[in-house]
Parts: C-alpha cells; structure tokens; sequence
C-alpha cells in the first residue's frame, strides 16, 4: 500500500491525531483507573446504570450445625459394658442410644455375648454380637 493512500496522512501536524485531549488514547490512563476505581466518583453514573447490586450485601447465611456422629467398635463393648452396662437376669445390656452412640461398627472381637441397643449398626457387628451369643436391637428412629 502506498503510504501516501494511508489514513494516517490526514492527521500529519495534529497535536492528537483524533483522540481529543493531548495524551489521549495513551496506556490506561484514559479509563479512570483500573478494576472498581471510582465508583463512587467519577464513574458512579456507571456502576448505578451497570452494578446496581455494587453496594450492600446478599441476606445472611446461617451456618450449617455441627453434628457430631458418635460411632464405636464391637471390640469396645466389654469396655463400654464395665461402665455403663445393665444385668437383666442372665442377659447382660448395653444401651448405646443412652451413651448418645449412632453406629455400632464391627471392628475387632467381641467375647462376651451381649444385649446391644443401638440406632444403626453393620452387617460385620451383628454378625459378631451373634457369634458370641448376644443379640443387636437396632432402633428405626
């Protein structure tokens, strides 16, 4: 192309050669600042017509609770059964619902047969409260 058909021509001996002020169209300088700058300033026309939601904050999230899951082993009933276990007759008790206890898990051995209340325990557990000799009494609730 030759250079005197470009447009560039036209504005040989302007100061801004088309961009207004001197230092127009130079870096970022033109912008107002960068990011959010100005908000409240010079560009709060914009951030009313653009970010409405700008300022302020959305409703309150409220935490979400803490529960705490309490889950023991077979292996700990004869513990368990020392501190807080029932004699019924022949049968020895262990009410795990009282203990505030959910699962029963069957980690480990049991070698005592026992009465297990509980709300939920595993196939392994009640398999093992068995072969000892005792039963497992799960509570829907």
């Amino acid at each position: 192309m030759p250079t005197r058909l470009r447009k560039t021509r036209k504005y040989r001996g302007s100061r801004t050669v088309g961009w207004g002020q001197v230092a127009g169209h130079r870096a970022s300088g033109h912008k107002g600042g960068l990011g959010k700058a100005g908000m409240l300033k010079h560009h709060f026309s914009t951030m009313l017509k653009d970010f409405p939601d700008h300022f302020g904050h959305d409703s309150t999230h409220p935490p979400h609770p803490n529960i705490i899951k309490k889950w023991t082993n077979v292996r700990d009933l004869d513990d368990l059964f020392a501190k807080s276990g029932i004699k019924d007759g022949e049968k020895k008790v262990i009410d795990l619902d009282n203990l505030d206890y959910s699962k029963l898990l069957g980690g480990g051995q049991v070698k005592n047969a026992y009465t297990v209340k509980i709300k939920q325990s595993t196939k392994s557990a009640q398999e093992k409260v068995k072969q000892a000799g005792g039963e497992v009494l799960v509570n829907h609730g």
